[in-house]
Protein backbone atom coordinates (compact mmCIF):
# COMPACT_ATOMS: atom_id res chain seq x y z
CA UNK A 1 0.00 0.00 0.00
CA UNK A 2 1.57 3.31 -1.37
CA UNK A 3 2.51 5.74 1.70
CA UNK A 4 0.79 9.00 2.23
CA UNK A 5 2.50 11.63 1.35
CA UNK A 6 3.90 14.11 4.29
CA UNK A 7 2.03 17.34 4.94
CA UNK A 8 4.40 20.65 5.60
CA UNK A 9 4.07 23.82 6.83
CA UNK A 10 3.92 26.26 4.09
CA UNK A 11 3.16 29.96 4.15
CA UNK A 12 2.40 32.48 0.96
CA UNK A 13 4.64 34.27 -0.55
CA UNK A 14 2.50 37.02 -0.40
CA UNK A 15 1.82 37.06 3.42
CA UNK A 16 5.58 38.04 3.19
CA UNK A 17 4.78 41.53 1.15
CA UNK A 18 6.15 40.66 -2.25
CA UNK A 19 6.44 38.15 -4.55
CA UNK A 20 9.98 39.23 -5.60
CA UNK A 21 11.60 38.45 -1.78
CA UNK A 22 14.86 39.19 -0.35
CA UNK A 23 18.09 37.35 -1.76
CA UNK A 24 20.59 35.86 0.32
CA UNK A 25 20.67 36.56 4.46
CA UNK A 26 18.14 39.22 5.86
CA UNK A 27 18.59 40.12 9.60
CA UNK A 28 14.91 42.15 9.68
CA UNK A 29 13.94 39.07 12.34
CA UNK A 30 11.60 42.22 13.97
CA UNK A 31 9.43 42.53 10.35
CA UNK A 32 9.55 39.06 9.24
CA UNK A 33 9.32 36.61 12.04
CA UNK A 34 5.85 37.78 13.29
CA UNK A 35 4.47 37.22 10.00
CA UNK A 36 6.08 33.45 9.39
CA UNK A 37 5.10 32.36 13.44
CA UNK A 38 1.42 33.52 12.67
CA UNK A 39 -0.58 30.30 12.93
CA UNK A 40 -3.26 31.91 11.21
CA UNK A 41 -1.14 31.93 7.95
CA UNK A 42 0.12 28.32 8.36
CA UNK A 43 -1.10 26.07 5.52
CA UNK A 44 -0.38 21.76 5.73
CA UNK A 45 0.23 20.85 2.14
CA UNK A 46 1.48 17.69 0.39
CA UNK A 47 5.14 17.78 0.15
CA UNK A 48 5.37 16.89 -3.28
CA UNK A 49 2.44 19.45 -4.43
CA UNK A 50 5.06 22.39 -2.07
CA UNK A 51 7.89 21.20 -3.71
CA UNK A 52 6.58 22.40 -7.42
CA UNK A 53 4.88 25.39 -6.38
CA UNK A 54 6.87 28.87 -5.98
CA UNK A 55 3.71 30.77 -4.29
CA UNK A 56 4.31 28.81 -1.21
CA UNK A 57 7.65 28.56 1.17
CA UNK A 58 8.42 25.41 3.26
CA UNK A 59 9.40 27.17 6.22
CA UNK A 60 12.68 25.80 7.73
CA UNK A 61 14.49 26.12 10.71
CA UNK A 62 18.42 26.05 9.77
CA UNK A 63 20.73 25.59 12.53
CA UNK A 64 24.46 26.79 12.49
CA UNK A 65 25.94 25.21 15.39
CA UNK A 66 29.52 27.23 16.27
CA UNK A 67 32.17 26.57 18.59
CA UNK A 68 34.97 29.45 19.29
CA UNK A 69 35.63 30.33 15.63
CA UNK A 70 34.80 27.51 14.34
CA UNK A 71 31.33 25.96 12.61
CA UNK A 72 29.75 22.60 12.20
CA UNK A 73 29.65 20.90 8.43
CA UNK A 74 28.85 17.42 7.49
CA UNK A 75 27.86 15.77 4.02
CA UNK A 76 24.21 14.75 3.53
CA UNK A 77 23.67 11.59 2.13
CA UNK A 78 20.81 10.71 -0.06
CA UNK A 79 17.74 10.90 1.50
CA UNK A 80 13.99 10.41 0.42
CA UNK A 81 12.47 13.34 -0.63
CA UNK A 82 16.16 15.41 -0.72
CA UNK A 83 17.48 13.91 -3.58
CA UNK A 84 19.01 17.20 -4.82
CA UNK A 85 20.74 18.12 -1.86
CA UNK A 86 22.74 14.67 -1.67
CA UNK A 87 26.38 14.67 -1.78
CA UNK A 88 26.94 18.32 -0.79
CA UNK A 89 28.51 19.82 2.38
CA UNK A 90 25.90 21.67 4.46
CA UNK A 91 26.43 23.69 8.16
CA UNK A 92 22.60 23.68 8.60
CA UNK A 93 20.46 21.52 10.36
CA UNK A 94 17.15 20.94 10.65
CA UNK A 95 14.01 20.47 8.27
CA UNK A 96 10.47 20.57 7.42
CA UNK A 97 7.53 21.15 10.13
CA UNK A 98 5.03 18.50 9.63
CA UNK A 99 1.32 18.29 10.36
CA UNK A 100 2.43 15.98 13.80
CA UNK A 101 3.85 18.93 14.77
CA UNK A 102 -0.12 20.15 15.48
CA UNK A 103 -0.18 17.66 18.50
CA UNK A 104 2.86 19.71 20.17
CA UNK A 105 1.14 22.25 22.43
CA UNK A 106 2.33 26.24 22.19
CA UNK A 107 4.45 27.28 19.42
CA UNK A 108 4.34 24.85 16.93
CA UNK A 109 7.49 26.21 15.20
CA UNK A 110 9.56 26.13 18.35
CA UNK A 111 8.31 22.80 18.90
CA UNK A 112 8.81 21.32 15.52
CA UNK A 113 12.52 22.55 15.12
CA UNK A 114 13.21 21.08 18.69
CA UNK A 115 12.21 18.63 17.51
CA UNK A 116 14.06 18.13 13.87
CA UNK A 117 17.26 18.99 15.73
CA UNK A 118 17.08 16.33 18.16
CA UNK A 119 16.61 13.82 15.49
CA UNK A 120 19.19 14.39 13.33
CA UNK A 121 22.09 15.36 16.20
CA UNK A 122 22.85 14.82 20.03
CA UNK A 123 22.00 18.08 21.66
CA UNK A 124 24.59 19.34 24.08
CA UNK A 125 22.83 20.96 26.99
CA UNK A 126 25.43 23.75 27.22
CA UNK A 127 23.89 25.05 23.87
CA UNK A 128 22.54 28.81 23.40
CA UNK A 129 20.61 29.17 20.56
CA UNK A 130 19.37 32.89 18.71
CA UNK A 131 17.75 33.35 15.69
CA UNK A 132 19.84 35.54 13.76
CA UNK A 133 18.47 35.83 10.15
CA UNK A 134 16.01 34.70 7.03
CA UNK A 135 17.72 33.15 4.25
CA UNK A 136 16.12 32.77 0.90
CA UNK A 137 17.69 31.71 -2.45
CA UNK A 138 15.30 32.22 -5.14
CA UNK A 139 18.64 31.37 -7.58
CA UNK A 140 17.36 27.83 -8.53
CA UNK A 141 14.53 25.15 -8.32
CA UNK A 142 15.30 23.95 -4.17
CA UNK A 143 15.90 27.88 -2.81
CA UNK A 144 12.49 29.23 -4.42
CA UNK A 145 10.08 26.82 -2.96
CA UNK A 146 12.14 27.07 0.81
CA UNK A 147 12.74 29.73 3.15
CA UNK A 148 15.30 29.73 6.09
CA UNK A 149 15.49 30.74 9.84
CA UNK A 150 18.63 31.02 10.79
CA UNK A 151 19.46 29.84 14.23
CA UNK A 152 22.85 30.18 15.77
CA UNK A 153 23.57 27.18 18.30
CA UNK A 154 26.58 28.35 20.45
CA UNK A 155 28.52 24.97 22.19
CA UNK A 156 31.60 24.76 23.88
CA UNK A 157 31.59 21.03 23.03
CA UNK A 158 34.21 19.61 20.70
CA UNK A 159 32.02 17.22 19.39
CA UNK A 160 28.41 16.83 17.94
CA UNK A 161 27.15 13.63 17.58
CA UNK A 162 25.31 12.49 14.35
CA UNK A 163 22.01 10.57 15.15
CA UNK A 164 20.93 10.44 11.31
CA UNK A 165 22.62 8.16 9.01
CA UNK A 166 22.34 10.47 6.45
CA UNK A 167 24.74 13.16 8.13
CA UNK A 168 28.78 12.08 7.24
CA UNK A 169 31.93 13.11 7.84
CA UNK A 170 30.62 15.19 10.35
CA UNK A 171 33.38 18.12 12.31
CA UNK A 172 34.15 21.37 13.61
CA UNK A 173 36.00 23.60 10.43
CA UNK A 174 37.86 26.54 10.34
CA UNK A 175 36.74 29.54 7.68
CA UNK A 176 39.55 28.68 5.94
CA UNK A 177 38.26 24.88 5.31
CA UNK A 178 35.41 26.06 4.49
CA UNK A 179 36.43 28.07 1.79
CA UNK A 180 38.07 25.05 0.18
CA UNK A 181 35.14 23.27 0.23
CA UNK A 182 33.16 26.22 -1.07
CA UNK A 183 31.85 24.74 -4.78
CA UNK A 184 30.81 21.70 -2.55
CA UNK A 185 28.48 23.75 0.15
CA UNK A 186 24.84 23.48 -0.28
CA UNK A 187 23.60 27.01 -2.09
CA UNK A 188 22.11 28.30 1.73
CA UNK A 189 25.74 26.89 3.66
CA UNK A 190 27.64 28.93 0.65
CA UNK A 191 25.25 32.16 1.70
CA UNK A 192 25.97 31.57 5.27
CA UNK A 193 29.74 31.65 4.52
CA UNK A 194 29.57 34.75 2.44
CA UNK A 195 27.66 36.35 5.57
CA UNK A 196 29.56 35.02 8.18
CA UNK A 197 31.04 38.35 9.97
CA UNK A 198 27.32 39.85 9.34
CA UNK A 199 25.93 36.96 10.87
CA UNK A 200 28.07 37.08 13.79
CA UNK A 201 27.84 40.83 14.49
CA UNK A 202 24.26 40.34 14.40
CA UNK A 203 24.57 37.53 16.86
CA UNK A 204 26.75 39.95 19.23
CA UNK A 205 23.80 42.43 19.14
CA UNK A 206 20.93 39.96 19.78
Amino acid sequence: MPQEPENILVIERKALGSPDLFQGLNFDIARYLPILLDAQRHRFVPRPDAENDPSLKQLIPYFIICRDDKLWCYRRAEKPGEKRLADRYSLGVGGHINDHDLDSRGNIYRQAALRELNEEIVVPTDVRDTIVALLNDDSNPVGRVHLGVVHFLKTDNREIQPREETIREAGFKTRDELQQLYPALETWSQLVLDGLDDLRENLRLA
